[in-house]
C-alpha cells in the first residue's frame, strides 16, 4: 500500500504540471516551490529551535492561528515554522508576523520528507485537520518528534475505517496525538485501537471569539448601510451569486448587499457588475468615488476583510454549499447573527451545531432562500433571538487551544530554561 500511495503522489504531481499549463494557480503551486529547499537551507540555522505548524490553505491557517500565536507568546525561544500545500493560503499570508518562516510544503515524497525534516529539524510539528501527509509522518516518528494533529473530524466514510485500510491506520498509530472536534471522532479511533485522543473542540472559536472582540471600524461599509438592513455574502461562488440576484429580484424586504466573492480576480469581478447591475453595484477599492445612495450592492473585491465585514451585517450568507462545501461559519456566528448555507456542509460540524440550535439554516434552492431571507429580514426580534444563540455557541464552544497548548507543554522546554538547569 505504502508504493500505491508513492504512485499516486507522483500521479498528483504530474497532474498539477499538466494543469500548470493552463491554470494560474496550479502554475503558481508549482513555482512557488521552486528552490525551496535552497531557500530553506538560507533560511534555517542549526540554533534555531523550530516548531513546525502546517496548514492546507487559508481556512486551516486561521484554524491553527490562535494555537500559533500562544505557542509564540508561551516559547519566546523558539522560531515558528508555517507551511502552506495551498497557493491560496500562501499567497495571502505570505508576509504574516506571527511566524519566523513561511513556505510552501515540499510535495510528500520519501525524498522531500527526509530533506525536509533533516533541514528543519522541528521539536515540535502541529498538522492541521486533514493533513495526513504520510511519508512526512513517517519520517517523523522515525526521528521521534511529537506529532500533534488538531482541529480533526473523522467520519466512517474514510479509508481508515475501511476494510482495506489497514495500512492507513497503521500511519496513525505513527502521530503522537490527537486533537479531534467531536465524540464521534473519538469513537471511531478507539473502534481501530488508537486511544491517543482527546475531544478539545475546533481550535476556530477562539479565533473567531477573539475577532468579536476586536474594533474595527471600515468606514466605507458603515456609509453604505446607512440604516438599511445589511446582507453579508461571504465566500460565494456563481451557483450562490444567482440565488442571491434572485433573492434581490423578488424580496419583499428592502435590504443591501455586500457580495465577497470567493474568487476575486477581475474577470470574476465583471461578471458580478453586470449579474447585479441594476442595482447598481459599486466595488469597495472605488467606493469614495463612485458612491451613490441608489447603490444596493456592495462588491468586495479586495480580500483579508471579510471576518471584519461580517460584524455590520444583519445576517450572513456563506458560499461553497453549492460546491465542494462551506466555508467560515463561525465568523458571521460570532457577531450574532443568523447563518445561511448551501446544502454542502455534512462535513462541517458546526454547520450541524448551528442547525441544531436554530441558528443556522440550510437552503437547496432560490425560492427556499427567499423564504428564509424574508422571514429573518421581516422579524427583528427573531433575528435578535437567533443571533444571540449563534453568540453564544462560540463562546461555549472556545477554549481548545489552551487545551493543545497544555499538552505542547509537555514536550517543549524553552532553551532559556534549559541553560538555567
Amino acid at each position: 500500500m505504502h508504493l500505491i500511495y508513492n504512485i499516486s503522489i507522483q500521479l498528483y504531481l504530474l497532474a498539477i504540471k499538466v494543469a500548470a499549463l493552463f491554470n494560474p494557480k496550479a502554475k503558481q503551486w508549482l513555482q512557488g516551490r521552486k528552490n525551496l529547499f535552497e531557500e530553506l537551507q538560507q533560511s534555517i540555522t542549526n540554533e534555531d529551535e523550530i516548531i513546525w505548524f502546517h496548514v492546507a490553505s487559508l481556512g486551516e491557517f486561521e484554524q491553527g492561528r490562535p494555537l500559533m500565536e500562544k505557542v509564540k507568546e508561551s516559547f519566546p525561544g523558539h522560531k515558528i515554522l508555517l507551511t502552506f500545500f495551498s497557493p491560496s493560503g500562501y499567497e495571502v499570508k505570505k508576509s504574516y508576523k506571527g511566524a519566523d518562516y513561511i513556505f510552501y510544503l515540499p510535495m510528500d515524497t520519501q525524498s522531500n520528507a527526509r530533506k525536509f525534516v533533516s533541514i528543519v529539524k522541528p521539536k515540535m510539528v502541529i498538522f492541521v485537520k486533514y493533513e495526513f501527509w504520510f511519508n512526512y509522518i513517517n519520517e517523523l516518528y522515525i526521528n521521534k518528534i511529537p506529532l500533534l494533529m488538531i482541529s480533526v473530524i473523522f467520519r466512517p466514510s474514510q479509508h481508515f475505517f475501511q476494510f482495506w485500510g489497514r495500512w492507513f491506520r497503521k500511519q496513525l498509530s505513527k502521530i503522537t496525538w490527537f486533537y479531534v472536534q467531536n465524540k464521534q471522532s473519538i469513537d471511531l479511533l478507539k473502534n481501530i485501537n488508537i486511544y491517543h485522543a482527546d475531544k478539545s473542540g475546533d481550535t476556530r472559536f477562539d479565533r473567531v471569539k477573539a475577532l468579536a472582540n476586536e474594533q474595527h471600524n471600515i468606514p466605507a461599509v458603515e456609509r453604505f448601510k446607512g440604516k438599511n438592513l445589511l446582507m453579508v455574502a461571504g465566500s460565494s461562488w456563481p451557483p450562490d451569486e444567482d440565488i442571491l440576484k434572485y433573492v434581490l429580484e423578488k424580496s419583499a424586504k428592502p435590504f443591501k448587499l455586500i457580495v465577497a466573492p470567493h474568487v476575486v480576480n477581475n474577470s470574476h469581478v465583471s461578471e458580478l457588475q453586470q449579474k447585479f447591475a441594476p442595482w447598481n453595484p459599486i466595488l469597495f477599492t472605488d467606493f469614495d468615488s463612485s458612491f451613490s445612495k441608489e447603490s444596493a450592492v456592495l462588491i468586495l473585491n479586495t480580500t483579508g476583510i471579510l471576518s471584519q465585514i461580517y460584524r455590520y451585517a444583519d445576517i450572513s450568507y456563506v458560499g461553497g454549499g453549492f460546491g465542494a462545501g462551506i466555508h467560515n461559519l463561525l465568523e458571521p456566528a460570532t457577531y450574532g447573527q443568523p447563518v445561511l448555507f448551501g446544502p454542502n456542509f455534512k462535513k462541517f460540524q458546526e454547520a450541524h451545531d448551528l442547525i441544531d440550535i436554530k441558528a443556522g439554516y440550510p437552503i437547496s434552492n432560490k425560492e427556499e432562500t427567499l423564504k428564509t431571507i424574508d422571514l429573518l429580514l421581516g422579524d427583528d426580534a427573531l433575528r435578535a433571538g437567533i443571533g444571540n444563540k449563534a453568540k453564544k455557541y462560540v463562546t461555549d464552544n472556545a477554549g481548545a487551544t489552551d487545551i493543545v497548548l497544555n499538552k505542547i507543554k509537555e514536550f517543549i522546554v524553552e532553551p532559556s530554561t534549559v541553560n538555567k538547569l
